[in-house]
């Protein structure tokens, strides 16, 4: 069961990278999402944040590469995905150095105003970038928001994402990261 739910996450996470439906994912494709997060927030990829985006979804493209022992120009199946993100974040050593701070970026980008608070606009600005139905939004941030405050935390959201990339309990309130399952 639990393997079931993290390749199910896995494999929605690659259809975040897809956004084509090539079945296949490149560096580029991963940038491209990258880009599409700086789009919806209007951050140039020269800021400060925008190349601290950038080199965070460079890293971890490195490290899927890097796990599965490939060239970082390769092409990968979502199989090939699956097992890198497996090998590099979920049972290696990766997550932290790697995949944490691509995921504080992209929570200063929906904090703009700095106060470690996520509203739900920036929300569904960051999770539109990421391809989610519009009526998903609401549901995944009523979700994260249990107490029903009408915010995120920053903090709150990189524990949701880590869940979400590598976790295998069918109860974390991070499985609703990108709307139901």
């Amino acid at each position: 069961m639990a393997i079931d739910l993290l390749n199910h996450k896995l494999d929605r996470a690659f259809d975040h990278i897809d956004a084509g439906g090539a079945g296949s994912v490149t560096r580029g494709d991963l940038l491209g999402l990258g880009a599409r997060v700086l789009v919806g927030f209007g951050e140039s990829p020269t800021s400060v944040t925008g190349s601290g985006l950038v080199d965070g979804f460079d890293g971890i493209w490195a490290a899927l590469a890097d796990a599965l022992g490939r060239d970082r120009d390769a092409r990968l199946s979502r199989e090939d995905f699956r097992d890198g993100m497996r090998a590099a974040f979920v049972s290696g050593d990766r997550y932290e150095p790697v995949f944490r701070p691509a995921t504080l970026t992209v929570a200063a980008l929906c904090d703009p105003d700095g106060d470690g608070l996520i509203g739900p606009r920036e929300f569904r600005t960051m999770l539109s970038a990421f391809g989610t139905a519009y009526d998903d939004v609401d549901a995944a941030f009523d979700r994260l928001d249990p107490a029903g405050r009408g915010r995120l935390t920053v903090d709150g959201l990189v524990v949701a994402a880590r869940q979400y990339y590598t976790g295998e309990d069918p109860n974390a309130a991070g499985n609703w990261l990108f709307g139901p399952l």
